[in-house]
This record gives structure tokens, C-alpha cells and sequence, in this order.
């Protein structure tokens, strides 16, 4: 899959753009923020569309994102009734979304993806992912932070299991951010 470089004003949603921005402010001199520069209080309020997972490097340099918290929109998007402790590769197994993941990872660089999903009435819904990662030392990524938001051009939508697909889902947009400070 091939990403673009694209500047933060690709992003549609105004919370993840506000992410981006925060993101990108405490770079302070490293490749990428320090996990504890987020600031948690400001995340309560967007908490159920928001993923925390630690990265996880196994042999030959294999990243598998073991999940350490699911907000409740993305619990149901995923049909997990508790994703804590799990892989998120044992809920989900298309690759688009898997390797998102990893290219956040692996450049150290915001990761904006568009995908079409349908709902279980078959309606489409653009679902719009925001992977930033993070790092305790400020130079090798162990934790990213993914933000969702869905969107239904016919209103509303069933959000229960639509990460769950069987087919890859289409791609619309797969795209690094340039959010250097």
C-alpha cells in the first residue's frame, strides 16, 4: 500500500485535526512525542472513539498492537465486548487496517486513512482513522493512539462488528501527515 504525504488539513474531523496539533506541540526535539505528554483530561470527552495500544516487536522486527484500551465506539465497531489484552490482529484481519498500524510505527509519523465500509443493512460508511504514535523515550515508537470517526451520508448506521469485514475494505485515502512542529 502506498502512502501519500499529506498536510494536517486533509483530515476532516475537527477532533482529529486538535489531535494532530497537540501531537505535533510536544515533539520537543524528538522523533516523536513522549507517551506522557498527552494530556488525558483533554481526551476524556472524545475517550469512546479513541484506541490506546502498545507496540509490540517480536521476532525479525514483526509489530503485532496489543490493545490496552477500547472507547466504546470502537468496541462495538469491532463486535469485541473487551478488546483489552488482546492483539488487534485477533480482531481484525484485513490488512489495510493492520498495516496502517505498522507504517505509524514504523516512520514515526501520523497515519490518516478513509475506508468504505457497509453496515450489516449494507449501507456504506466512511470510516476515518487517525494513528499517532508515541514513544516513553521520544525516539522508538511502543504506543500508538488511533481515533475514529464514522460517517453515513444516509444517516444513521449500524456501528455493531462494521471493522469486521471479510473482504479488505475499500481504501479511499492512505496518507502520512506532515505535523512537524
Amino acid at each position: 500500500m502506498q502512502y501519500a504525504m499529506s498536510r494536517p488539513d486533509v483530515i476532516r474531523a475537527v477532533n482529529q485535526r486538535w489531535l494532530v496539533k497537540n501531537w505535533s506541540q510536544h515533539l520537543e526535539g524528538h522523533r516523536v512525542p513522549r507517551w506522557q505528554a498527552i494530556e488525558a483530561e483533554r481526551l476524556s470527552s472524545m475517550h469512546e472513539s479513541l484506541s490506546f495500544l502498545d507496540v509490540v516487536r517480536g521476532p525479525g522486527g514483526a509489530l503485532r498492537f496489543l490493545i490496552r484500551f477500547h472507547g466504546e465506539t470502537i468496541r462495538r465497531a469491532y463486535g469485541s465486548p473487551d478488546g483489552r489484552g488482546r492483539y488487534l490482529d485477533e480482531l481484525v484481519t484485513n490488512a489495510t487496517s493492520l498495516t496502517a498500524y505498522a507504517k505509524a510505527a514504523e516512520d514515526g509519523l501520523p497515519v490518516y486513512t478513509i475506508l468504505d465500509v457497509t453496515d450489516r443493512q449494507g449501507r456504506l460508511v466512511h470510516t476515518e482513522r487517525l494513528i499517532l504514535p508515541f514513544a516513553r523515550d521520544g525516539e522508538t515508537v511502543d504506543r500508538v493512539l488511533a481515533a475514529f470517526e464514522f460517517f453515513c451520508a444516509d444517516g444513521a448506521f449500524d456501528s455493531d462488528g462494521i471493522m469486521q469485514v471479510n473482504e479488505e475494505p475499500a481504501l479511499r485515502l492512505a496518507t502520512l501527515i506532515e505535523a512537524r512542529a
